[in-house]
C-alpha cells in the first residue's frame, strides 16, 4: 500500500493527459470559494485580465467600474481613452511592483505629485502613459486627472469584495532617485530615457512574492473582507531588456510569476489561483489559443480558459443582482486587448 493507489485519475498524466483530446482535458480548477452573485468583482493586472473581466461582464457578474466615463462621451471612444477596460483607468499593471506602489499612491503612502513626462508638446502620466490617446495640454490637467484617477483606485481598494489580478512580467523600468517603477521604459511613450536616471529591472521570486505579500497587507489593512483570484498571463513578453532571447526571457518571467502565485495560494486562504497560463500555454493544448504571431490569445482559446473557470463558478442568479452596477460599454467589449507593451513592436518596426 502506497499514497499514490488511492488517488484520481487527475493525479496521472497518462489518463488525465495522454488519453484525452485536449477539449476533454477537466479539473484543472478547483475554486477555493464561492463567488456569490451580489460580490463586487474588481479587476487589474495585464492584458490578459480584460478578457476575464470581459465574460465576467458577459455572464452577470456583479463586476464594478469605479471610474467610468461620463454620460455624454462617445461610446466609440470609450475604450482608446480606457474607460471600461478594468475597474478602474490604470491601464495595465505589469509587476507587483508597480501594483504595490499603485495601493501605496492610492492610500496616501506615496508621492505621486512629481513625476511628469513631456510628449509632442504636451503631457502624459509616466505610470499611465497611454491612458488617453493624446498628451494633456498641461502638466496641472495632467496631474488633476492623476488625482482623480487615485480617488477612483481608493473605491476600487474600499468598495470591492474579490479582486482579480493577472500577473503579467517581471522586467520593468525604475526611476533611480525615486524608486518609482513605470509601465513602460521612459523614452517609448513619452518622457526622455536617461541611463543615468532609469534602471533595468528583472524582479526575481524574492522581489516579487515581497511586493505580492505587502500589496495584498496594504489591501487587507483597508478592507479586511478583501478575497484574491490571481492568474498568470500566458501572453509573451513583446520585447526583452535582459540581453537574453526573448523565448527564454518569456519562459523565466512566466515561471516566476507562476511559482509566485502558487506559494500566495499555499500561503492564504483567502487567495484562490485560476490556471490560465496552463490552459493556454502548455504543451498539451498544441498553442491552439494563439493567434498566428504565437502571441496573442485568440477568441476561441479566453472562451476555452473561462469554460474552465465558470465550471466552478457558475453564478445562479447573477444576471439579476449585477444590473445596476454594469456600465455602459458599449463598444468596449470587443476581444482584442489593449496592450501597451504591444506598443513596442510599432516602436521596434521604426528602429529596424
Amino acid at each position: 500500500m502506497n499514497p499514490y493507489r488511492s488517488l484520481p485519475k487527475k493525479a496521472f498524466w497518462k489518463p488525465a493527459i495522454s488519453e484525452r483530446s485536449f477539449l476533454d482535458i477537466d479539473e484543472l480548477y478547483v475554486k477555493k470559494f464561492e463567488i456569490d452573485p451580489t460580490d463586487r468583482i474588481v479587476t487589474a493586472g495585464s492584458c490578459f485580465a480584460q478578457h476575464i473581466a470581459r465574460k465576467l461582464r458577459e455572464r452577470g457578474y456583479n463586476y464594478r467600474d469605479y471610474e467610468q466615463a461620463p454620460a455624454y462621451f462617445p461610446t466609440s471612444k470609450l475604450k482608446s481613452y480606457n474607460f471600461g477596460v478594468y475597474s478602474a483607468r490604470y491601464c495595465n499593471i505589469y509587476t507587483t511592483r508597480q501594483l504595490l506602489q499603485t495601493i501605496e499612491r492610492a492610500l496616501g503612502q506615496r508621492d505621486h505629485l512629481g513625476q511628469v513626462w513631456e510628449k509632442d508638446g504636451g503631457f502624459v502620466d509616466p505610470f499611465r502613459p497611454v491612458v488617453e490617446p493624446v498628451p494633456y495640454k498641461t502638466a496641472d490637467e495632467m496631474l488633476a486627472a492623476r488625482a482623480s484617477h487615485y480617488r477612483a483606485v481608493r473605491r476600487v481598494i474600499e468598495e470591492s469584495d474579490i479582486m482579480v489580478f493577472t500577473l503579467g512580467l517581471t522586467e520593468a523600468w525604475i526611476d533611480k532617485a525615486t524608486g518609482d517603477v513605470f509601465p513602460m521604459c521612459p523614452g517609448t511613450q513619452g518622457g526622455t530615457f536617461d541611463p543615468n536616471a532609469h534602471a533595468f529591472a528583472n524582479f526575481g521570486f524574492a522581489e516579487v512574492y515581497d511586493d505580492l505579500k505587502r500589496a495584498i497587507a496594504l489591501l487587507k489593512g483597508v478592507n479586511p473582507g478583501l478575497k484574491f483570484l490571481f492568474t498568470v498571463s500566458p501572453v509573451p513578453l513583446t520585447a526583452t531588456a535582459s540581453d537574453q532571447h526573448v523565448l527564454p526571457a518569456t519562459v523565466y518571467s512566466k515561471s516566476v510569476l507562476r511559482a509566485v502565485a502558487g506559494q500566495i495560494y499555499q500561503d492564504y486562504d483567502f487567495a484562490d489561483y485560476f490556471p490560465s497560463f496552463e490552459v493556454v500555454s502548455s504543451h498539451p493544448f498544441n498553442g491552439f489559443a494563439f493567434e498566428p504571431n504565437k502571441r496573442e490569445v485568440n477568441t476561441k482559446g479566453v472562451d476555452f480558459v473561462m469554460q474552465h473557470f465558470f465550471s466552478q463558478h457558475t453564478a445562479a442568479g447573477a444576471g439579476a443582482a449585477a444590473v445596476s452596477a454594469l456600465p455602459d460599454t458599449a463598444g468596449v467589449d470587443d476581444d482584442e486587448a489593449v496592450c501597451e507593451e504591444m506598443l513596442l513592436e510599432q516602436e521596434a518596426a521604426k528602429w529596424r
